[in-house]
């Protein structure tokens, strides 16, 4: 019974939505639902973690270890957002810290399972890492735009802006 309650959820989430239903019963097949409560760490930086998630709902906040400073949020993911990639690209430890910011539910995909499984069928393998890599991009653009926000600089006291005055 959970293995299609799985697949009817891994179906509409747009990670996984497009695959065929062959493609999604074999992702139901190594995958589970997983709850965590408000603020509960779902895995830390630094640590190994054998499970890719996929959010059903809930949000979760990325965070990463800043010496002198702590764990400071970096990301929050909500619906249908993958978290945990470093387990599927076999880097072993984990990047960064990740923690329910409201009670979320989670799709738990055993990665070791899901590597055999996109190298015995190619086909689905380009498909999830297709897909792991699109998540990567948005990731990465988020990071870029939060990182250029909190450098910004005032239009007055931009350099540029300074020496136009001066023309």
């Amino acid at each position: 019974m959970e293995i299609q309650q799985l697949q009817e959820h891994l179906q509409q989430l747009r990670f996984t939505s497009g695959l065929s239903v062959e493609e999604l019963q074999q992702l139901a097949a190594i995958s589970r639902f997983q709850d965590f409560p408000r603020h509960a760490t779902i895995f830390t930086e630094g640590t190994e973690h054998r499970d890719l998630y996929i959010i059903l709902s809930g949000r979760v906040e990325i965070c990463m270890t800043i010496p002198a400073r702590g764990c400071l949020p970096v990301l929050t993911l909500e619906e249908g957002d993958l978290v945990g990639w470093s387990s599927i690209l076999k880097q072993g430890e984990m990047t960064a810290t990740v923690v329910a910011v409201e009670a979320s539910r989670l799709i738990a995909i055993d990665a070791e399972a899901l590597a055999v499984v996109c190298e015995q069928d190619h086909d689905i393998g380009y498909q999830i890492m297709r897909r792991v890599a699109l998540a990567l991009s948005q990731r990465l653009v988020a990071s870029r735009l939060q990182v250029l926000d909190m450098y910004a600089v005032a239009d007055e006291a931009h350099p540029l802006k300074q020496g136009d005055a001066n023309e």
